[in-house]
């Protein structure tokens, strides 16, 4: 792809390579950000605890009803496989809780950190709540969803400088790696060489069976 891009720069190229990589890297750490904060502020609001099933986050008492919950960050967050492994789950974590004498009900709920989907029924029993309406339910407020973008905010501020100098040093330094080991002496991108680093991985064994 980036051959494609008719990028003939080593800088060029390995800042590609980098951002790609940070990309992929930023969304997931934001995404287990969000999923952790909404864990933490239930417990602080709705005197929540980790839960004991597999994959749910936490769990609450509201009356005479358990509400277990799994936390996502946005709205495609599994394919059809995880869905079911949810919807499991979800199931077996009911039939135990159920078998309380103080239970009467559980509550099944995924929640979204972000997304403007009206709240649905997914499957028969999990109730996706997604944007401002699920952190109405774990915090009581209507602004909690724009309050706590501030400290983000600021946050990303004060790191912003300390991130850029680092990264540009370590553009410089991968460059400078790239330069020797993809280029040619007079700064020509081995592109064959590059595309066999990244991909080549046959072996005789695999001419046989293949």
């Amino acid at each position: 792809m980036f051959r494609a891009k008719n990028i003939i720069t080593a800088q060029e190229l390995v800042a590609s390579f980098l951002d790609a990589r940070l990309s992929a890297s930023e969304e997931k750490i934001f995404g287990d950000f969000l999923e952790d904060l909404a864990i933490f502020v239930a417990q602080k609001t709705l005197n929540a605890k980790k839960s004991t099933g597999s994959g749910i986050d936490f769990e609450y008492r509201k009356g005479d009803k358990i509400v277990v919950v799994s936390v996502k960050s946005g709205l495609n967050w599994g394919n059809s496989s995880q869905w079911k492994a949810l919807e499991n789950n979800f199931k077996k974590a009911q039939k135990v809780l159920m078998q309380s004498s103080h239970v009467n009900n559980v509550q099944c709920v995924l929640g979204v950190s972000y997304g403007k989907a009206r709240t649905t029924l997914k499957r028969g029993i999990i109730l996706q709540i997604c944007g401002q309406n699920f952190w109405y339910m774990i915090s009581g407020s209507d602004s909690f969803y724009k309050d706590i973008v501030r400290p983000l905010g600021h946050k990303a501020k004060e790191l912003n400088e300390s991130f850029n100098e680092k990264k540009a040093q370590l553009v410089n330094k991968l460059t400078k790696e790239f330069l020797e080991d993809f280029c040619t002496n007079d700064g020509k991108i081995l592109w064959e060489k590059v595309v066999k680093y990244n991909s080549e991985n046959i072996t005789k064994e695999d001419r046989h069976n293949l």
